[in-house]
Formats: structure tokens, sequence, C-alpha cells
């Protein structure tokens, strides 16, 4: 099994869409990136901690691929717009990978190079990408910035409890269905 870390925008989304897909083992909701030790929803949105909103993905690379994983990554967020997905505005929506393996971030990297090369966006794709140990994550070390702070219960797997909440409905569902209708063999 393997971890790895993604920020694109609101992780309600996020967690939605991965929850689906197959290889993905558990899908966990948090913070990531910024200063303060153990923040919360209150103080993230406050835009003052320097997290992001983010997924601990834990998957299982001989079924799903990390190639694949960021196919989907970068096709339900635009990684365009810093500190910004649609009308979520703020540096926790910002677009970030923090990878747990250096042959993850060279494969993040290579990705967004290929992407950048191929044009699909007209504007440069901001993504900001990290390399993290575990030591680090799983908040074995003093680098704060570096640790995933799980998000509150409430806001785990969100999507599923609740479907017809105005953001589930506007928002998530449809990356859910765009992740769905693109990558139809992935989706369990």
């Amino acid at each position: 099994m393997e971890t790895i870390f993604l920020g694109g925008g609101c992780f309600w989304c996020l967690e939605a869409v991965y929850q689906r897909l197959a290889g993905v083992a558990r899908v966990t909701s948090g913070y990531m990136g910024g200063h303060l030790a153990s923040p919360d929803y209150e103080s993230v949105c406050g835009k003052k901690t320097g997290h992001a909103e983010v997924v601990c993905l834990t998957f299982d690379p001989a079924e799903v691929s990390l190639q694949n994983i960021l196919a989907v990554f970068f096709t339900i967020h635009d990684p365009t717009t810093p500190n910004r997905q649609g009308n979520d505005v703020g540096p926790q929506y910002r677009s970030v990978v923090f990878a747990t393996t250096e042959a993850q971030a060279l494969e993040v990297r290579q990705t967004i190079a290929r992407l950048e090369s191929e044009k699909r966006w007209k504007d440069p794709i901001v993504t900001e990408v990290y390399q993290v140990s575990e030591a680090q994550w799983s908040g074995a070390t003093a680098e704060v910035a570096s640790t995933f702070w799980p998000a509150e219960a409430y806001h785990q797997n969100y999507f599923q409890r609740n479907p017809t909440q105005g953001y589930c409905v506007f928002v998530v569902n449809p990356k859910v269905s765009k992740a769905e209708a693109t990558y139809p063999a992935l989706i369990r």
C-alpha cells in the first residue's frame, strides 16, 4: 500500500471521487501544509494557518496506478487557479500534492510537465509539489507543515452522508459524475 496527499479545492469533492476509485483502500479528509499544530476547520477557513484542505489516499499500486490517480486529480479540479477552485477562495483551496516517496514526487512533476507541454489549459499549472516522509506526515517530527491533521468527524464521508445538501448537489456531484464519465474503467 502507498499513501499520497492531494489538495484540489474542497476536500469533500476529492473524497467523494476517490472513494469510488478501485484500488483506493482509504480516503481521509484533513489539513496539511500549515504552521499551526492541530488545526480545525474554523482556523483553516480563517486563511491564516497556511493549511490546505487535502485528502489522504491509501491505495494499492497493483490495483490503481499513481498515474491514474493523478489523471483523475487533474481532471476534477483546475490546477491553474492559485488559492481557488470555483467559488471556493483562499489558500486552503490551493492545488497541492504531498508525495510520500521520491518516486511519487518525480511522477507528479513529470505529469505536470507533460500536461503543460500538452497545453491542456491556457494558464500555467500552479500545483505545489512536496515530498514528505512518513515520520513527517504522521507527526513523528516537529515539522508541523508536513503533518497531516485529520479533519473533524463531520467532514469524513461528507458526500455519502449529505448527498442532497446544496454544495454536494451543485459542486461535489458534478465532479463525481465527471470522474465516472471520464474514467469508467477506474470506478468500482
